[in-house]
């Protein structure tokens, strides 16, 4: 490969730049994707969750073909105590119905398919290979330098999608890289137990599964959650705490992993297992507020690099794939008007914003902020709340009137009416917006 030009090069073969690829090359322009991996997925961690609906943007009746492990049908939550837990659950047959709501899946198997569709449609995506700069040409990124004897690549746009730690994103001048404050670091296990096993604890059948998030002593108290996902022969599951509180406080994702793992409401549903795989992943959680630059002359960021994640309600992978799509139908326009300056691709923001993407970051911009200035809420509500079911369902001859009454000296005591009417007054306006 000596001093080549495509029309596009994709820096990254993950659900964002696998996207772009996939997009660019149906509409006839010259792709390439840069993978440092040995194959698309080889590097690439998430919890394991990817929704029907945005997916089908891209791959109409994916599920058919798409290697996929269970769609989930059940969703639970929990707040954990040292001892004790607390949740609610919600569970509908007609997520089981095609078309589903929502799978898990494994990124390997995942991210090697979504690639060979790009590939099928004439993308061209070369493994093992490390972009080690960006290639500027009369003040516009002009494509890419690999090192080695592979030369360098010229394209009319690089499309950045290298992930939460982004040195070309840094490097094109569009963000100086993410604050420990607003990243969030993810520990993640691969535990192999049958499907009957899974089948038995989660109360489900094959082909079906569950998701549960659960806070609290899942992160020891931290701001963020521990989960569970149920694959079809192995469970997904994990904790992430931002990065800044790991680092104020001392403690390490692993310990914490293995923590929420012993916990009593927890290691009955892994028990026997064997972990199989562990990965720790940082994820870009800043959101609204830590947007950078999404365009320069001659290049696009998309995905993690971009800092695209709702941690909300687990929407990486969802982003990623639609900003990858949203890039690519940027540059389907700049290849027709023959213009690849930054006031041209430009578009890609407006696009963005009239997508459910930049309006759900902006709906949840101050929820985080609202969470980290409360650590009550995953330390002191949990304890309350289990305190008072605890009270509440202890048999001990004691009449319900003066249960009550305690459980209601309980509650005001460990929950002043004054703080929970605060949490309740910009609980509401950080969710809602």
């Amino acid at each position: 490969m000596q001093d080549e030009r495509v029309d596009v090069i994709v820096v990254g073969a993950g659900p964002a730049g696998a996207a772009a690829a996939l997009e660019l090359a149906r509409a006839g322009l010259e792709v390439v994707v840069i993978e440092r991996g040995a194959y698309p997925g080889s590097k690439n961690v998430m919890g394991g969750i990817i929704y029907r609906q945005p997916t089908e943007q891209l791959i109409p009746e994916f599920w058919n073909e798409a290697p996929l492990e269970r769609a989930m049908i059940e969703q639970r939550f929990m707040m954990l105590t040292e001892t004790d837990s607390i949740g609610g659950v919600f569970r509908t047959e007609q997520f089981a119905q095609e078309p589903h709501n929502a799978y898990t899946v494994m990124r390997g198997d995942w991210d090697q398919w979504f690639a060979g569709k790009a590939e099928e449609e004439g993308a061209f995506v070369i493994p093992q290979m490390v972009v080690g700069d960006l290639i500027w040409r009369d003040g516009r990124i002009d494509g890419v330098n690999t090192g080695g004897d592979e030369g360098d690549l010229h394209a009319d746009v690089v499309v950045i999608a290298d992930g939460a730690n982004s040195l070309l994103a840094q490097k094109a001048g569009l963000h100086d890289g993410w604050s420990p404050k607003d990243q969030a670091l993810i520990s993640k296990e691969l535990i192999r137990l049958s499907r009957e096993q899974i089948n038995e604890r989660f109360n489900v059948r094959d082909g079906v599964g569950v998701a549960m998030e659960i806070f609290g002593q899942s992160t020891a108290g931290l701001l963020g959650y521990g989960f569970i996902y149920t694959n079809d022969e192995t469970i997904s599951i994990g904790t992430g705490a931002m990065l800044q509180d790991l680092i104020d406080s001392g403690l390490n994702t692993n310990d914490i992993l293995n923590d929420f793992k012993a916990h009593p409401s927890i290691a009955p549903l892994i028990e026997g297992g064997e972990t199989i795989e562990y990965t720790a992943h940082l994820i870009p959680e800043g959101g609204w507020k830590t947007l950078p630059t999404l365009y320069a002359d001659g290049a696009l960021l998309v995905g993690d690099a971009a800092g695209l994640v709702n941690p909300l309600n687990r929407e990486g992978s969802n982003f990623a794939m639609i900003s990858g799509k949203l890039a690519a139908q940027t540059i389907i326009e700049a290849k027709e008007a023959g213009d690849f300056s930054a006031a041209q691709l430009s578009r890609y923001r407006e696009l963005l914003s009239d997508s459910f993407v930049l309006k759900d970051l902006h709906k949840i911009r101050n929820l985080t902020d609202f969470a980290h200035q409360r650590p009550h809420l995953f330390n002191e509500v949990p304890e309350l709340l289990t305190n008072v079911a605890r009270e509440y369902l202890t048999v001990d001859s004691v009449p319900k009137k003066d249960k009550q009454k305690k459980m209601m000296n309980m509650i005001l005591s460990q929950m002043p009416p004054r703080r929970a009417l605060d949490d309740a007054i910009n609980g509401l306006r950080a969710f809602f917006g």
